[in-house]
């Protein structure tokens, strides 16, 4: 599926992303609440598959996916939508919500509580709003640009004073990457004395990387609706994130963010591996 993100027809004040920022979290709470009442009954779910046996999608996707919809629309027509389910649909604002109703649907199927409902906002490809909650950690990752990131309302940021030998690093991988180049990852972090880990939700490990709970993420083939909001919580914290293309977002691409002191290493780790 190719798609297209609007150019920045109209400009968005702070106050306009303040205020979206404050619908969005408690959309985002609602949808949580909505994927974990499903995540309860998920025995019963209908499950299908997409690329491959490992790729999987349930109804309660589409259901967050399509709860979240209705929400943006009725509160902010003007906005473009891009849905891991739904695809693209096109806004005038300026401003695009790039949104994964359930990030971590294996974790989720198989009874894990590695997921996550991840809501971000992108004006021409630069996320501006991130929200990402964690409903069975009771969690909500927030963050405006300019705006500093928090999680239940308490400021966070990236844990400055660690690096990739004292610190755990988030990994992610999939069937787009060849299993060679994801092992010469773990094998560049073991060399140089670091350790990892993979937990099933790349958006959720991003958060974790703005709490200051991981040094870093990487990940060599990424969604643009797994990553955005991930990137403006660690952005707002403090640390430094690898532009996602601006293109369009009609393709996965390389993800990586990390605490400043540690970014310039994780980079060239990751980098190595894709060559």
């Amino acid at each position: 599926m190719t798609t297209t993100i609007q150019e920045n027809r109209v400009s968005l004040s702070d106050t306009d992303l303040a205020e979206r920022l404050g619908f969005a979290e408690t959309m985002a709470k609602a949808a949580g609440a909505a994927a974990l009442d499903y995540f309860t009954r998920r025995d019963e779910l209908v499950i299908e598959t997409k690329r491959n046996p490992q790729d999987l999608v349930s109804e309660a996707d589409k259901k967050v996916e399509e709860l979240i919809r209705a929400e943006i629309a009725k509160h902010f027509s003007s906005d473009g939508v891009l849905g891991e389910e739904y695809g693209l649909t096109e806004g005038t604002s300026g401003l695009t919500w790039v949104i994964d109703p359930i990030d971590g649907t294996s974790a989720f199927l198989n009874g894990m509580p590695n997921w996550c409902v991840s809501v971000g906002a992108a004006i021409d490809g630069e996320p501006v709003l991130g929200v990402i909650v964690a409903p069975c950690f009771d969690e909500c990752y927030s963050a405006r640009r300019g705006g500093g990131a928090t999680l239940n309302g308490k400021p966070i940021r990236v844990a400055d004073q660690l690096n990739l030998r004292n610190g755990v690093v988030g990994l992610g991988s999939n069937d787009r990457v060849e299993p060679a180049a994801a092992a010469r990852i773990v094998e560049n972090l073991f060399e140089i004395g670091g350790t990892f880990i993979r937990n099933g939700s790349g958006a959720l490990m991003l958060a974790y990387v703005a709490a200051g709970r991981l040094v870093g993420y990487a990940e060599p083939s990424m969604n643009a609706w797994d990553c955005m909001a991930g990137y403006c919580l660690v952005s707002e914290a403090g640390g430094t994130v690898l532009p996602f293309p601006r293109d369009g977002f009609h393709a996965p691409a390389r993800v990586l963010a990390a605490t400043g002191g540690s970014y310039a290493e994780l980079e060239q780790i990751s980098a190595i591996a894709q060559s």
